[in-house]
């Protein structure tokens, strides 16, 4: 029987199906000198428990896209799904995975909205405007956008594109997610860079820091850019 995914805190958006949301957390962590990047703390929360309190009202469901022994996670009580691609494959392999995952396990689900669990600082209204972008302009994807920057791993992406991106990542040895969005048509939703860039994303130690003066001068949850 179909799994339902209804959540009846997150707003409609017109001319559009479930979506889960999909949290990538497969990151090495090199320059924060390994580990687990979304268990990191900032304002004293892991960086993945704020990507799960910002995405779970906007979705109608969430996994977590990560390597590794799914033990380490369970305390967020959603399910970890490992890439099925061998090696090291990227955020690409990530995506693939959720994307069977939620064909097979959510088959009433049309969009997987997928984000970094490094940039802390989501929209509060990601999925709305991600899906009216898309809707508007008719495209395939629709794609996050900060100050003329886009930001390819926050994006509202098709179940139905998994078919392409595996023979994309697979057999064509395609890695780069903007290289393989370049194959369809995408639609872009813009966000100002101020107070600060909604997508701020943390790679080193230098960031996190800046993340928590971010926190220290607009208050926690952040002020979320309209």
């Amino acid at each position: 029987m179909p799994t339902k995914t209804k959540n009846p805190q997150r707003p409609a958006l017109a001319g559009g199906g479930a979506r889960i949301g999909v949290l990538l957390a497969g990151g090495r962590a090199t320059r924060m000198g390994g580990g687990d990047k979304a268990l990191r703390t900032l304002g004293g929360m892991p960086l993945l428990a704020r990507a799960i309190a910002i995405l779970r009202p906007q979705c109608d469901a969430l996994l977590i896209s990560a390597n590794g022994p799914a033990e380490r996670l369970a305390k967020f009580g959603l399910p970890v799904v490992a890439d099925d691609v061998k090696g090291f494959a990227g955020p690409l392999a990530g995506i693939l995975a959720a994307l069977d995952f939620i064909a097979a396990r959510h088959p009433l689900a049309d969009f997987a909205l997928s984000a970094a669990t490094d940039v802390p600082f989501l929209p509060a209204n990601l999925a709305e405007r991600l899906h009216a972008a898309r809707s508007a302009a008719g495209a395939d994807i629709a794609c996050a956008r900060s100050g003329g920057a886009t930001h390819p791993v926050v994006a509202l992406w098709p179940v139905a594109l998994r078919t392409a991106l595996r023979q994309a990542l697979v057999d064509e040895n395609v890695h780069k997610v903007d290289r393989f969005m370049a194959r369809f048509d995408v639609a872009y939703a813009d966000w100002p860079i101020g107070p600060f860039d909604p997508f701020f994303n943390i790679n080193g130690p230098e960031d996190l820091a800046a993340a928590e003066q971010i926190l220290t001068t607009y208050g926690d949850p952040p002020v979320m850019a309209p």
